[in-house]
This record gives structure tokens, C-alpha cells and sequence, in this order.
């Protein structure tokens, strides 16, 4: 083997991979968006509420750091209750069609008669994409909320639904 033959190989070598990794970056998509159905309950008490949710999801430094935005209506016996948060994610790329993205950041509800509740949210969220170019798939994502309240009350959710990817 020449000094040419080797240099070609490592050239091409060098190459490949950014080619492969431009061709990814196309099929990410600029926006996710999530509608979905949420469980919540709480932890003492064990009040559980269902609703509505929904939240659009953005990239803003590729493989480290994704902003989603979010809200969700819960209904219960009580008052309907209205949550917003802004939940900062570390995207890990499980496979070519499987996401895992780990995330936290504050939460705000609300519930007519009460006052606001501000708390802090950790999640785990499943996104699965069927197929590699990422226009549809669908979601699972569990989270635990704290209220930084006096009260401290404590909730785990549950959430499924579809994703629709915005190029």
C-alpha cells in the first residue's frame, strides 16, 4: 500500500461522516409540537386530575439543548386547574427513530378560588419516531412536580399523545 493509497482512505473517511451527519441535520425538524392527554395525581391526598395538554418543543444548541413550552387543563371534582410551565431537556438519542430527553424547569397552575402554585418539574420523555425524517410520531413522558409552596405538595404525571414535527 502507497502513501496516495492511504491518504484517499483517510480522506474518504473524514468525509463520510460529515456527509452522513448533514443529511441528519436535514431531517431534524426546527419545531415539535405536542397534543396529548395528562394524568396527574397527588402524591398525599391522592387527588387525581386528567385533562388537555399541549407544548411546543425547539432545539436551541443541537444535541444539548432543547426548550419546551407547555400548558395543560386539568379536570377534577374541584375547580378546573391550568398549568403552564417552560421545561429545559438534554435530548439523548436512543436509536435513529427513538428520543429520550431528560428535563427540568418551573411549573405555574392555577385553580379558580385558589392561589397560584409556582413548583419545580423533573421529567423523563419518550419520543418515538416511526420514521427517520421525524414528521409524526408520538410521546411519553412522565413527570414529578414539587410545589415550592408552604404546603410542598408533591404530584406525579403521566402523559401520551402525537408529535408533529415543523421543518
Amino acid at each position: 500500500m502507497n502513501v496516495k493509497t492511504a491518504l484517499l482512505g483517510i480522506a474518504v473517511a473524514c468525509i463520510v461522516p460529515a456527509v452522513e451527519n448533514a443529511h441528519a441535520e436535514e431531517k431534524e425538524p426546527s419545531a415539535v409540537v405536542k397534543f396529548g392527554i395528562e394524568g396527574e395525581r397527588a402524591i398525599r391526598g391522592g387527588a387525581t386530575n386528567f385533562g388537555p395538554t399541549t407544548a411546543v418543543e425547539f432545539t436551541v444548541i443541537k444535541d444539548w439543548l432543547s426548550i419546551e413550552v407547555g400548558g395543560a387543563s386539568l379536570f377534577s371534582r374541584a375547580p378546573t386547574e391550568w398549568e403552564g410551565s417552560i421545561i429545559f431537556k438534554k435530548p439523548f438519542d436512543l436509536s435513529k427513530t427513538v428520543e429520550l430527553m431528560v428535563g427540568v424547569g418551573p411549573t405555574w397552575s392555577y385553580a379558580k378560588g385558589e392561589t397560584g402554585k409556582t413548583s419545580a418539574t423533573v421529567m423523563l420523555d419518550f419520543m418515538i419516531w416511526p420514521q427517520v425524517e421525524r414528521k409524526f410520531g408520538w410521546f411519553v413522558e412522565t413527570s414529578f412536580t414539587n410545589s415550592l409552596g408552604r404546603d410542598h405538595e408533591r404530584s406525579l404525571s403521566l402523559s401520551v399523545g402525537l408529535l408533529i414535527g415543523i421543518p
